[in-house]
């Protein structure tokens, strides 16, 4: 993940944006409705491709309060890291990840919405997302930032999950190659 805020999005590591590429544990996989979904090249037993699920939604400052508002923390899961290298695109990576988050947020039962950003400037990224959801703000007309954020319209509204429904995310096999 750590290559991706230098090769793709020109960056570099930057504490405040990124501080959870440093402790994924903390981040992803302590928190009981988090979680990090990664798909491994068993051939060349590296990680190619990677997604995450917590449970914060957008802050204000720096977003606009009527995002904060529309997607408070604890009932927003907001997708994070969803990320495929290069050379493993276009093989359905990044889709399948997504849906196993969206399943992970749905069986965690308090979810309503599911939100995310992504910098349209990452290509392919604008139209994946576009695919799966609606943009819900796009700074690049009132801000001129490169932020584009979206809500993921057809994830099941709480009620339409039964009661009790639970699932032990640690003891699910991980997407790989």
């Amino acid at each position: 993940m750590l290559d991706t805020v230098y090769r793709d999005f020109g960056t570099g590591y930057v504490p405040r944006w990124h501080g959870d590429i440093i402790d994924l544990h903390g981040a992803y996989l302590a928190p009981a409705r988090h979680t990090l979904l990664v798909a491994v090249d068993d051939q060349h037993e590296e990680v190619v491709a990677t997604a995450a699920l917590d449970s914060r939604g957008p802050a204000h400052p720096p977003n606009p309060p009527r995002l904060a508002e529309r997607y408070p923390s604890g009932s927003t899961a907001q997708l994070r890291r969803v990320y495929v290298r290069p050379e493993h695109r276009r093989r359905g990576l990044a889709r399948r990840l997504v849906a196993g988050l969206l399943d992970f947020a749905a069986a965690d039962g308090g979810y309503r919405s599911v939100y995310l950003h992504t910098d349209p400037g990452v290509p392919g990224a604008e139209a994946f997302w576009r695919s799966l959801g609606e943009v819900v703000w796009d700074e690049r007309q009132e801000t001129g930032q490169r932020v584009l954020h979206f809500e993921i319209a057809s994830f099941p509204a709480v009620a339409d999950i039964p009661e009790g429904v639970t699932r032990d995310r640690r003891a699910e096999p991980q997407p790989s190659l």
